[in-house]
């Protein structure tokens, strides 16, 4: 839990690192709770351990999501996710991916996010302020490293940084579509990453401040985080044995 992974991802990893050993993520939750004086200071009992901090929400008690409020914008017309070819809704198969850019007030450093949909790769890199060319070469530093055979569709959101998609679409040889307008579902596995992104770096975090090593090491624990959905394997491993790729740190 420390390095980022959630009660989850331990009770799927364990038996896959220790055959014959198992517990459920809940016991684990129940077992967070336990160290906990409720009824007095609210604080860790007396020679125990507050691991509430690591919990993916970090919560003193389970709280359900909530829902940022969208922003107008009016845009020109952009290549539609409703064009998008439908293989990419079925996740069967490497090569699409979702970006997004993650703000801080602190700075008008911020963080351009990628992630791979079915693997669950995340690539991140620093953005030096918001334009359209930072943007671009960001993208084209993190996604020019991986395979073009891997680079199918990219998937935005309509922020103004991410209007240079023509660029984009000529240098990698990608094909690049557009959520449509306050719909976050359409990239719902980009929101759960920056979600997981600001357990490292919580709201109102300086990105001048953050170098580039605490972000690549926040991108490799990630990666290497066991997922339920790929039965307690890791990004970096399905992405491997899906393509041979494999990304080093």
């Amino acid at each position: 839990m420390k390095i980022g992974w959630s009660p989850e991802q331990v009770s799927i990893r364990l038996p896959i690192d220790h055959p014959g050993n198992d517990i459920s993520y809940e016991a684990i939750y129940q077992f967070v709770y336990a160290q906990i004086d409720r009824y007095n200071s609210g604080k860790a009992k007396e020679g125990c351990e507050d691991l509430r901090p690591y919990l993916p929400r970090r919560h003193t008690r389970r709280q359900t999501k909530g829902f940022r409020q969208a922003r107008k914008m009016y845009l020109p017309a952009l290549p539609s996710i409703e064009n998008r070819p439908a293989i990419v809704d079925k996740r069967t198969r490497i090569g699409d991916w979702e970006d997004d850019t993650m703000v801080s007030r602190q700075s008008p450093d911020r963080l351009k996010t990628i992630n791979e949909r079915v693997s669950g790769i995340v690539l991140i890199g620093k953005m030096r302020e918001g334009t359209i060319s930072e943007s671009n070469r960001v993208v084209h530093e993190r996604l020019g490293k991986i395979p073009k055979e891997i680079r199918r569709t990219l998937t935005r959101d309509r922020g103004m940084e991410n209007l240079g998609y023509q660029e984009i679409e000529k240098e990698l040889n990608i094909s690049c579509y557009f959520a449509r307008a306050y719909c976050s579902q359409d990239r719902g596995s980009n929101e759960n990453v920056n979600g997981l992104i600001r357990r490292f770096f919580p709201k109102k975090t300086d990105f001048r401040k953050v170098s580039d090593e605490e972000i690549n090491r926040a991108e490799f624990l990630l990666n290497s985080r066991p997922r339920k959905r790929h039965r307690g394997k890791t990004p970096l491993e399905v992405l491997l044995e899906r393509t041979g790729v494999a990304i080093t740190y």
